[in-house]
């Protein structure tokens, strides 16, 4: 019998594990195709043989997503599987529309197709958009588990963006597990903080393997969630952080807006800077989407460094990549402290070169600050220099990961941080100790 013959759209992550857990080994599928979007560099590559499995003997092309109804067309293809976040239920809609026109039929793989069970209790922490405030409620959340006695290893959502096979599952404990693996300014970014406090961290492409490591090590796994994905393990809690900010995306943004229906308990941040109205707009919203949810009020206080250096300065503002990309905030909490500090902030746009020139003009809605993109050797070479040629006084490095350990910086430069401070009751303390 004919296979059915598959494309799978993705970003190197959700596309790779939903290949792994359900196509790999079923005769009843070929796969004759990934298609790569948002992340730089990744079409052009092949998803390998060692990692495709014996069906795929001479691996699978990781092709651009514009060629996406003509690798349709030409290859014969039966069903199109959407596999990536952090998108408007339009732009879902629009590609389900180039895939039906071209022949194919459309596939969204749910939780339930795609989760693996794990034999240690699973708590995980997801958002609606990416840039929410995932990354301090996870550190939250581990410290909580820490305190109890319990031995915790957090497992990272998917960033292969080298080869392939030599990250089918990393272990992190270290800092110089970072520079072992050579590792993004984007993985270092979620990978760092959590070393910093002691907390040994997971991932890969293979996540059956990578579980089964993690497995082995903790008494709790935490599921540190990548964009606004739901997450590739069954979990026993799922926390999901949803942002004022961006009241109406947990109803409009796939699939964040899945998570804010499955979550066991959803954290409102941002609620020191977000506006009355709008807090009591997303708490309605959540009340009517998932009325069995436990509701968290949390802020997510900026703390600068040294503050001294901002002052009234004429200040580079370098935010977190991906909260400022395609999570489609104009600025993050570089910029808001650089104005509480009455700084100027000097606009990196006119100075950018090369990959980072490009990102500005794939991203209009950027305001006068720089993402911290590196995706690899070259697109750091551009963040690089553009932060040489911009004419500033000072650098505020706005991203979970230290710049200064990875870049010479030309201009004296401190660093923003920021933490996860409930308001009021509950807690996540208190609302884990009833769940758990």
């Amino acid at each position: 019998m004919r296979r059915t013959k598959v494309i799978i759209m993705g970003a190197a992550g959700r596309d790779f594990h939903n290949f792994n857990v359900v196509f790999r080994d079923n005769p009843e599928y070929e796969v004759v195709a990934f298609t790569a979007a948002q992340i730089p560099g990744i079409a052009g590559r092949r998803y390998p043989p060692e990692l495709a499995g014996p069906l795929y003997p001479e691996g699978i092309p990781i092709e651009p997503e514009e060629r996406l109804a003509e690798l349709i067309q030409r290859n014969q293809v039966d069903r199109v599987v959407f596999a990536y976040s952090d998108v408007s239920h339009q732009y879902v809609m629009e590609r389900a529309a180039i895939a039906q026109a071209a022949g194919a039929d459309f596939w969204l793989l749910g939780p339930s197709a795609t989760q693996l069970p794990a034999k240690r209790p699973v708590v995980a922490v997801c958002a609606v958009r990416t840039g929410c405030g995932k990354s301090q409620t996870t550190r939250k959340v581990v410290r909580i588990l820490k305190s109890w006695g319990k031995k915790v290893v957090v497992v990272r959502h998917p960033m292969p963006y080298g080869d392939l096979r030599r990250q089918v599952a990393q272990r992190f404990a270290t800092f110089a597990d970072l520079d072992r693996y050579n590792c993004t300014i984007e993985e270092r970014e979620e990978f760092e903080p959590h070393l910093r406090e002691g907390t040994v961290v997971y991932a890969g492409v293979d996540y059956r393997k990578v579980l089964e490591m993690a497995e082995q090590e903790a008494d709790v796994i935490v599921w540190d969630g990548g964009n606004n994905d739901f997450p590739f393990f069954k979990t026993d809690v799922l926390i999901v952080v949803a942002d004022p900010l961006r009241v109406g995306h947990e109803r409009t943004y796939w699939p964040g807006s899945v998570n804010i229906r499955m979550a066991n308990v959803v954290v409102i941040n941002k609620v020191d800077t977000a506006g009355i109205a709008d807090i009591e707009r997303l708490r309605e919203s959540v009340a009517e989407l998932n009325p069995r949810a436990r509701l968290i009020e949390a802020a997510s206080p900026i703390l600068v460094e040294e503050p001294a250096l901002v002052a009234g300065k004429r200040v580079l503002v370098i935010e977190d990549g991906p909260t400022v990309t395609h999570g489609e905030m104009p600025f993050g909490a570089g910029a808001v402290a650089a104005r509480k500090l009455r700084a100027t902030l000097v606009d990196p746009r006119p100075y950018a070169v090369n990959s980072i020139k490009d990102a500005f003009e794939s991203y209009p809605h950027l305001g006068p600050v720089l993402p911290a993109m590196g995706y690899g050797d070259h697109q750091l070479e551009d963040l690089a220099e553009t932060i040489r040629r911009v004419p500033c006084e000072t650098i505020l490095v706005a991203t979970p990961v230290d710049l200064r350990r990875i870049l010479d910086l030309p201009k004296p430069a401190t660093r923003v941080s920021y933490e996860l401070q409930e308001i009021g009751h509950p807690t996540l303390e208190e609302v884990l100790r009833e769940l758990l």
